[in-house]
């Protein structure tokens, strides 16, 4: 599966290798595009994910705010809800195309 941004792929990974949490793909670490994301300020908590680590994407020489984010240090319990660890896994905005 494949995740893009105007036609650039940000990140790419065999279907099994993402978890879906809340209707949203979360990819691996290991297939995010090296320089695709920046950390954003932009602060947030989930209830039961915990502290969320907000990403701005740089694809084309164009920078889309807030765009991705992940989990880095999920709450105690929040991996055996999923039913696997997720923790730096990263999920886009609906804005970013994700599929095939």
């Amino acid at each position: 599966m494949r995740a893009s941004l105007n036609g650039n792929v940000i990140a790419e990974a065999p279907d099994e290798d993402l978890i879906k949490i809340e209707g949203n793909w979360y990819f691996p670490p290991s297939s995010i595009v090296e320089g695709a994301l920046a950390e954003s300020p932009t602060p947030y908590t989930c209830p039961w994910k915990g502290v969320c680590q907000y990403f701005d994407v740089s694809v084309g020489g164009e920078v889309a705010k807030d765009h991705a984010w992940s989990y880095p240090n999920p709450y105690d319990g929040a991996a055996e809800r999923v039913g696997k660890e997720f923790a730096n896994y990263v999920a886009f905005d609906p804005r970013v195309t994700v599929g095939a």
